[in-house]
């Protein structure tokens, strides 16, 4: 199957934003997954203007399959700048897929502190869910065809699109 065109991932961050904003509160904050959810989480918290820096999280220690995967050679830094105890959390991710990354996320979140609530935040929903996760904030459900892979892209100004690779 070819997505052609692929939808413009800043008019996504737009509408993710609006979706979100009638929920923000004063106990809201950001956790963005690297690397495309990190990129976006940062995007909403300018569009939404929230003040609290965004938490930035890395969940290749805690996937179920780091056995078989390893370490991915660009393994960045967790970054939660703020007490997670009792707080709204908005996870952020690019695409939602197995839910597999988003239950690493949980389990790395829940060594910081226990939120209030937490909720998912995607662009992009392809599916071939392999946990029960769903995403509370969704711009668009996509099929891909054996051996497609969505990817976010971010260029050197910052701007953020999509691309279709094929394996």
């Amino acid at each position: 199957m070819t997505l052609t065109p692929l939808p413009d991932a800043e008019a996504q961050c737009a509408q993710l934003a609006e979706q979100l904003r009638p929920r923000v509160g004063p106990d809201t904050t950001l956790i963005g997954i690297y690397s495309g959810g990190a990129w976006i989480a940062e995007r909403l918290r300018q569009l939404l203007g929230l003040k609290e820096e965004t938490g930035l999280i890395d969940v290749s220690f805690y996937r179920d399959d780091f056995a078989e995967k390893g370490l991915h050679p660009q393994v960045k830094p967790t970054s939660i700048p703020f007490d997670v105890e009792g707080r709204h959390i908005v996870l952020v991710d690019d695409v939602l897929y197995t839910g597999r990354t988003t239950r690493a996320a949980l389990n790395e979140i829940f060594d910081y502190g226990r939120p209030a609530r937490i909720e998912l935040a995607v662009l992009a929903d392809r599916g071939g869910r392999e946990l029960p996760v769903a995403a509370q904030y969704n711009t668009w459900d996509v099929t891909l065809a054996d051996g497609e892979t969505l990817v976010l892209a971010r260029d050197d100004a910052g701007h953020l699109s999509w691309r279709l690779d094929h394996e």
